[in-house]
Parts: structure tokens; sequence; C-alpha cells
């Protein structure tokens, strides 16, 4: 079984017990999150739509962090302009504990 749910502006895949890393959540280590914006659910047969807006899953939160360094770097040639720029994107851990279809 699994569902394909949205948040953070992203779709992720997921199944019961899978550990996914999504954009930052306002919640707490070791709380529960529910999403309820699920697109499609699966469990032998495909639901979409109007079937699987009545679903949510639930999932526990492991931990926040920040991702690895990307660095920007900004470069006009002739005019001596380059800009160097650091940047971490804020996640959470969650690990997926429950679809209810």
């Amino acid at each position: 079984m699994y569902a394909i749910i949205a948040t953070g502006g992203k779709q992720y895949k997921v199944s019961e017990g899978d550990i996914i890393k999504v954009e930052k959540l306002d919640v707490e280590a070791g709380n529960t999150v529910t999403f309820d914006r699920v697109i499609a659910v699966s469990d032998g047969t495909l639901k979409v739509g109007d079937d699987a807006a009545k679903a949510s899953v639930t999932a526990t939160v492991m931990e926040q962090g920040r991702g690895k360094k990307v660095i920007v770097y900004k470069y006009k040639r002739k005019t001596g302009y380059h800009k160097k720029n650091g940047h971490r994107q804020a996640y959470t851990q969650v690990k997926i504990d429950k679809i209810n279809a």
C-alpha cells in the first residue's frame, strides 16, 4: 500500500515505515503530524480525486535539520563582478506510521 502526499510544494510517494525528508515543518521532534493533502492512494486499486481526498497519512517527526551547503557563485566577465553565496535548506525528517485510506 502506498500514497502520494503533497507538502511544502512537493509531492512524495510514501509507504508505511518509510523515512523521508520534507520541507521544514513547525513541529518538535517526537510529535506526530498528519498529512491531509493526499493526491492518490493505492491498496491494490488506485484511488484518485474525491476517493483519495478522504484519506490521510500520519507520521512521527524524527528530527529537524539542515541539508548540505550549496554554493551559489555569480560572475560577470570583464567587469570584476563576482559574488559567492552559500545556502543550507532546512528540512524535517519524518517516519510514516500509518496510511488511513
